[in-house]
């Protein structure tokens, strides 16, 4: 006998007129009914088919992994899948409670949005006995009993008597070997082949494991932008003096106003949405044989993440203060942390991309565009080095920029000159009051 029921809609409303207040609007009144027939499907549903979520305009499919299994019951919005996308990880929570009776896609498959992904029995509870099943199916298949060991003859160990050895004196009167070329019929000792692998010792095990699709997609952009892009790399020194001094000086006040520390990203977004705003062909991007300038400043901020790269964005970065990118910033390194991902919209767009290697230790380096945009700022660590000032000799704490442009777009003197001006700005955060 099927355990399936089904109510129709149209017999629902026309049975439930009377129940409703008819002083509500048309639009209202559908809205009450169809919520009312939701709920009454579901009661008289024993197993519904779960569909997955909508997946944004850019996205068309993901990577699926459960986290529940057939049999195990679920509570009301319980994670039971994550789907893992080109940008990020999709959750998948259970709209009712109940026991989950079959999975209709693979683990590790590729599924599109509103893709039916299992069958619900909804209702019930948790029972001992099924939590029991599912724990002993899992130890089962996370345990295996240790292979049996195979009888080894062991030899006897070597005789830790004392080694007889002459006196020293006999050493000393004995005569000296002399060296004498090895006769033709002696054998010669056997070199050992490089190629002889039984004389190599140690593990040499090796594992392989999926890309994921967010490390497949970043693979695929950088070797695209690689291809499409004529990119070309300047670089340039800033003296970090007078901005750590700022930190030190004005640290406290900040923090007491604003909740937030300042950091060595704001500066350096601020001074590049500055020289952006005088130099927009950095800003623009070549589309389909035109130039397009955008009027507006979005900068794309490189993190790193277990999962890969991603890059969330800081919009309208031109109207915005030291206060409001550090506490932008902060938004986005809580959501990082506490959450592991990112939404969609917080990393769709951009206009220019700033990548901080120095947070790891880096020295200098090369940064690869991020498409479609036309440059990218990489900033490295600070450090103590000698520099010339007013011809004498001084420990300056300095900081290597790159900047890597695409030369279709931007000329070499435009590039130059835009790093220049982030440098000015940097070691002198007047000149952006000024207007300089």
């Amino acid at each position: 006998m099927s355990r399936w029921r089904s109510v129709t809609m149209m017999d629902w409303m026309r049975g439930s007129e009377r129940v409703v207040d008819r002083s509500l609007s048309y639009s209202a009144l559908l809205r009450v009914k169809v919520r009312s027939w939701l709920d009454l499907l579901l009661m008289h549903a024993d197993i519904i088919e779960v569909e997955g979520p909508a997946f944004a305009e850019s996205i068309s499919e993901g990577d699926i992994r459960w986290l529940k299994q057939k049999g195990e019951f679920v509570s009301r919005d319980d994670l039971v899948a994550e789907i893992e996308t080109d940008k990020t990880t999709v959750e998948v929570p259970s709209p009712q409670s109940g026991t989950i009776v079959e999975l209709l896609v693979e683990d590790g498959a590729r599924v599109t949005a509103h893709q039916k992904l299992y069958k619900l029995e909804v209702g019930g509870e948790a029972s001992a006995k099924s939590t029991k099943e599912t724990k002993q199916s899992v130890e089962e298949k996370t345990s295996s009993p240790p292979p049996k060991a195979d009888a080894v003859q062991t030899s006897p160990s070597p005789s830790l008597e004392k080694p007889i050895t002459p006196s020293p004196m006999k050493i000393a009167a004995a005569p000296l070997p002399m060296y004498s070329q090895p006769k033709p019929d002696s054998p010669m000792e056997k070199v050992p082949s490089l190629t002889d692998h039984s004389s190599f010792t140690g593990s040499r095990n090796e594992t392989r494991v999926k890309m994921n699709r967010m490390r497949l997609r970043i693979a695929q952009r950088l070797k695209d932008a690689q291809n499409t892009y004529a990119m070309l790399t300047t670089f340039n020194e800033v003296d970090m003096s007078n901005v750590l001094e700022m930190r030190k000086r004005y640290q406290k006040e900040f923090i007491a106003k604003y909740g937030i520390k300042i950091g060595l990203m704001s500066p350096f977004i601020r001074a590049s949405a500055y020289a952006l705003q005088e130099f927009p062909i950095v800003n623009a991007v070549i589309d389909e044989g035109e130039i397009l300038y955008r009027h507006y400043i979005d900068v794309s901020v490189a993190v790193a993440t277990p999962k890969g790269l991603v890059v969330p964005v800081l919009r309208n970065v031109e109207t915005m203060n030291y206060a409001a990118i550090e506490k932008t910033l902060n938004e986005y390194a809580i959501k990082v942390i506490s959450y592991g991902k990112l939404a969609i919209e917080d990393m769709e767009g951009g206009t220019f991309t700033i990548s901080n290697g120095g947070v790891f230790g880096s020295v200098s380096g090369t940064p690869i565009i991020n498409p479609p945009q036309s440059a990218i700022l990489g900033m490295h660590g600070v450090f103590d080095r000698p520099v010339a000032v007013d011809g004498k000799v001084e420990i300056r704490p300095m900081m290597t920029i790159a900047l890597t442009y695409d030369h279709r777009l931007i000329d070499g003197r435009e590039a130059v000159t835009f790093l220049r001006k982030i440098k000015t700005s940097v070691e002198d955060p007047r000149t952006i009051l000024l207007n300089l």
